[in-house]
């Protein structure tokens, strides 16, 4: 861990390997429930871009793919308490159609929550949830994954497309960020 984004690093949560093996497994898991459908996977962006790769190469289905913008975090460590949903999916990819929505992490829920009744608006026939990570936390709203990856304990995270103000997306594992970069955040 010598890179200069290694250093903003307290600990390494999950590893690339740890990483892939969680990729492996949930990707079998979908397979078994949406082998005889044509799913669409909806991605949140930005965070869950690295995760919505890796997973949709395991999938070897008819599936359409597409994309949401939601932010609830800006630049800070704590979520805002509202969510801006911005870029929206395509109504006629989603219009009678079961649909996956892919995040990367269940927080507060008021993303996963937001995401998942606008996509029920739009006419998805059926809306489940995936997440790369749960957190075991109080929710500020009623929210759950329906598949994920990993969960975690309360701790900000970083790496595998999570970020902080834009960075750290592109470490290619899980990790806690510093404490004291944590608390100059907040």
């Amino acid at each position: 861990m010598d890179a200069p984004l290694d250093r903003d690093v307290e600990r390494v949560l999950l590893s690339e390997e740890q990483i892939r093996a969680g990729l492996e497994r949930l990707a079998q898991q979908l397979l078994t429930d949406y082998s005889s459908d044509e799913p669409c996977l909806v991605a949140c962006l930005r965070g869950s871009l690295v995760f919505t790769a890796d997973l949709i190469r395991r999938m070897p289905i008819r599936l359409r793919v597409d994309f949401l913008h939601a932010s609830s975090y800006g630049n800070a460590t704590v979520s805002k308490g509202t969510v801006d949903l911005r870029l929206l999916p395509d109504p006629d990819e989603v219009v009678g159609r079961r649909v996956i929505l892919v995040d990367d992490i269940l927080d507060s829920g008021r993303t996963l929550a937001a995401a998942r009744r606008t996509l029920l608006d739009l006419g998805a026939s059926d809306v489940k949830t995936c997440v790369f990570l749960e957190k075991r936390v109080p929710r500020s709203v009623e929210a759950r994954a329906d598949y994920k990856c990993f969960e975690i304990g309360d701790e900000f995270v970083i790496g595998y497309g999570l970020d902080y103000a834009g960075r750290y997306r592109n470490l290619p594992y899980l990790a806690a960020l510093r404490r004291d970069l944590v608390q100059r955040a907040r």
